[in-house]
């Protein structure tokens, strides 16, 4: 491909122009469209103006901005947990947290867990999260040892599939567990628009704390943990939390008068997955409700770009795998744009 399309000077959108041509673009992250929605480009700007461009100081500073913990409060209660924390990155709020929880118990890795979840190297695990669940719940109950940790992705992105963590009820009710799921691609999208945090299993003697990405559907460059009041308390005394400058306030400012933005989004992603989902053949893997759809067709990127369309394409687990390629979708296609692609596809 150009390497042109490796030094593009635009916004990422529905539409890219390269060397004079304009393609339709299906890949990234910004499920919900907000680095586009000019509703929420408003509320940005109102923030930049009351907050002005970034806050270089630590959040146990003497002189505060308010708007750190209005925000904090506005995300625990949409997203279902009694209290939240934000960091400047999901990267920073991952780490943050494993490091500070991961001496409460024996810990135990899912497949694919994200790197910002490791304590230091690569984790070893089971091949898939099924052959994982299983293995989890006989590793537990047969053991002596009362605390674990759990640790994994509340998806896996690529494939795509989301996870079922109801497997947790099957473990001895006597163990005690801290659960740590990142949401980074389920967080605005799964479970309605909201977080993996409200759809996890009630289950005694079990501390749950979903950490994620702001930066992909919810399209700010910041980092949230979502947890109990205690464990919440626990991680803002933390040297890392502590010592880290927090995100820009406007963005933040945006965040917490988005709502309406965010769900009416939401209701054109799920309208965009209806329609391509509908006009596929069982040859595609998805999962309902979410915006990526894999192919194992080796040719079908190529196939694309000929007619000016551009999707997910890239080499995985390793620089020489052969590629995964995936339709991914956003707010920000028009169903112009999807019918486009599905000629595309039929042709």
């Amino acid at each position: 491909m150009n390497t042109a399309f490796k030094a593009i000077n635009q916004p990422l959108s529905n539409k890219i122009a390269v060397d004079g041509k304009s393609y339709l673009y299906f890949g990234g992250t910004a499920y919900l469209g907000i680095p586009k929605n000019t509703d929420f480009i408003k509320l940005y700007i109102e923030g930049i103006n009351k907050f002005g461009l970034n806050n270089g100081t630590s959040r146990t500073n003497n002189i505060q901005l308010g708007i750190y913990d209005e925000a904090e409060k506005v995300a625990a209660a949409r997203y279902g947990a009694a209290a939240a924390l934000i960091t400047s990155s999901g990267y920073l709020a991952a780490q943050l947290t494993v490091r500070a929880l991961a001496n409460l118990g024996q810990v135990s890795y899912a497949p694919a867990a994200h790197p910002s979840l490791w304590l230091n190297a690569q984790p070893s695990s089971s091949d898939s999260f099924t052959a994982w669940k299983a293995e989890t719940v006989e590793r537990i109950n047969a053991s002596t040892e009362q605390n674990w940790v759990l640790i994994s992705n509340s998806m896996n992105n690529l494939v795509p599939e989301i996870y079922d963590f109801t497997f947790l009820n099957d473990i001895d009710a006597s163990k005690k567990l801290v659960v740590i799921v990142d949401d980074s691609h389920g967080i605005g999208v799964n479970n309605g628009g909201l977080s993996a945090y409200s759809g996890l299993p009630e289950r005694p003697n079990t501390e749950y704390v979903v950490v994620a990405s702001m930066a992909k559907a919810l399209g700010i460059d910041a980092g949230i943990v979502l947890g109990s009041q205690k464990i919440i308390g626990q991680l803002k005394k933390s040297p890392v939390f502590v010592g880290a400058s927090p995100p820009a306030a406007a963005g933040l400012y945006a965040f917490t008068k988005a709502g309406e933005i965010y769900q009416a989004a939401w209701q054109k992603l799920q309208q965009n997955i209806d329609l391509l989902a509908g006009s596929l053949s069982s040859t595609w893997k998805y999962e309902p409700g979410f915006p990526a759809f894999l192919t194992y067709d080796q040719q079908i990127e190529q196939h694309f770009f000929k007619q000016q369309i551009l999707i997910s394409s890239f080499p995985y687990p390793n620089p020489t795998s052969a590629p995964i390629n995936r339709i991914v979708l956003s707010s920000w296609h028009e169903k112009a744009d999807i019918e486009k692609l599905i000629s595309s596809i039929n042709a």
